[in-house]
């Protein structure tokens, strides 16, 4: 049973919720601001927390903040009775995970639960469902489209991730450049081995320890050792 923890200071908010996540079967606690929030996540791990924005004590964005610290993958769902694109950009920045403004439909923003849940293999049914590859403190998320690097989830650009993707399904395979540009970019790329060769090393980067997974071929490609 998912264990979610509901943060906003109208309390009449909160119930709703509670009751729609309950009707669920979700096990749900409760945080009237974010300073409570962050302490109720010192000691407990949360399979997914609901945050309003605007609070006393301790705004949404800012209890975001200290919470991402203790657990930089626990997803968040941020609520908000402005719909400024300042707010949903500010928000997705910190990691959050969607984004729901005020007033909205209690049954929907479930939905929007489930759908969260299963993209971090938080839900019940989520892990059968998942394709996971790790690798020693690698961990390579396909159908979440996430990336940890010794628990820490790492943010890849787009093409990054189809790189990445595309090189650990063909593990232990020598891939000619040509290969991996026409699958990776498509046949209508009209760029050059350049392309590929800044994403190789910004995809590096972003394993840190384990970028030696990806052996340079010289002459050929590259390949991902694993």
């Amino acid at each position: 049973m998912a264990r979610l923890l509901i943060v906003d200071d109208e309390m009449n908010i909160r119930m709703l919720i509670k009751k729609y996540a309950l009707f669920e079967k979700y096990d749900v606690e409760e945080a009237e601001n974010g300073m409570e929030a962050v302490a109720k996540c010192r000691g407990t791990d949360f399979d997914l927390i609901i945050m309003d924005i605007m609070m006393p004590e301790l705004d949404g964005f800012s209890a975001c903040r200290e919470i991402r610290k203790m657990n930089p993958s626990v997803p968040i769902i941020m609520l908000s009775a402005r719909g400024e694109e300042y707010d949903r950009i500010h928000g997705f920045e910190l990691g959050v995970d969607d984004y729901v403004v005020k007033p909205f439909s209690p049954r929907e923003l479930m939905m929007r639960v489930s759908a969260v849940l299963k993209r971090s293999g938080r839900s019940d049914t989520a892990d059968s469902e998942r394709e996971i590859y790790k690798n020693e403190g690698l961990t390579v998320d396909f159908t979440g489209r996430m990336v940890f690097v010794d628990g820490n989830r790492q943010e890849l650009s787009p093409k990054e991730y189809d790189l990445l993707f595309y090189m650990v399904r063909n593990r232990n395979i020598a891939l000619t450049r040509e290969a991996l540009i026409t699958n990776v970019w498509g046949y209508d790329f009209y760029g050059d081995d350049r392309t590929l060769d800044t994403h190789i090393k910004l995809l590096r980067k972003s394993l840190g320890p384990y970028a030696r997974f990806i052996v340079t071929l010289r002459g050929v490609g590259y390949r991902f050792e694993g």
